[in-house]
């Protein structure tokens, strides 16, 4: 929470706001919510708002930006330090640690909150889908890409195929599984037999792509 809202750059009401903003854009969507909404649950005037934000949606672009900072603070290792990583780690391990990062980013429930609402708003703002192709599918590809590139390098990996390839073969079924599991998550319902299948498909894309 702390990260997301740099308490130097945020005021304690404008932060406020952003935070009931999500809560309620996340479970009603950015249309179903209105400023007097808001304003109701902060515990402030309509016009205490416009101190912060000319329009409902500014606090919406906020959003999105808390979101890319996020995502961008959480920098990738650099080339030198994934070919170091590579090095002393299992394919197996490389992948689940992947996942385990995944699951433990959306243990905060301001991001988890974002990401409901970027999945609610990106047929109707392309905002939306910007951050969602560029932070949660190009760069994910991207970076497995180097990954694998690297284990073809490395002589750990089969390089009957393009990197490039290997990172969408791997990757798309999580992030399928990745939606299944926030769902799960957002219904408090159990989530054992998901990781059992994220596990199974580790196993059986390591054991098909390892020499």
């Amino acid at each position: 929470m702390e990260t997301m809202f740099p308490s130097r750059e945020t005021g304690q009401t404008k932060r406020r706001i952003l935070e009931v903003a999500i809560e309620l854009f996340s479970r009603n969507g950015y249309s179903g919510v209105s400023v007097r909404e808001i304003t109701k649950h902060v515990g402030i005037k309509e016009s205490a708002l416009y101190n912060h934000f000319k329009t409902k949606d500014e606090i919406l672009q906020s959003i999105y930006q808390l979101f890319t900072n996020a995502s961008e603070g959480n920098s990738l290792p650099t080339p030198e330090q994934l070919e170091s990583i590579l090095q002393h780690m299992d394919l197996d391990d490389f992948l689940r640690q992947g996942f385990e990062q995944f699951k433990g980013t959306i243990e905060n429930p301001l991001l988890t909150q974002i990401w409901r609402i970027l999945n609610i708003e990106q047929y109707r703002d392309q905002r939306a889908r910007e951050v969602i192709l560029t932070y949660i599918y190009k760069g994910t590809i991207d970076f497995l890409e180097s990954a694998f590139q690297l284990l073809q390098q490395q002589k750990k990996i089969k390089d009957a195929y393009s990197p490039r390839m290997l990172a969408v073969e791997y990757q798309y079924p999580i992030f399928a599984m990745m939606t299944e599991y926030l769902l799960l998550k957002f219904d408090n319902k159990e989530t054992d037999e998901l990781q059992q299948r994220v596990e199974g498909h580790i196993q059986y894309f390591s054991d098909y792509v390892k020499l």
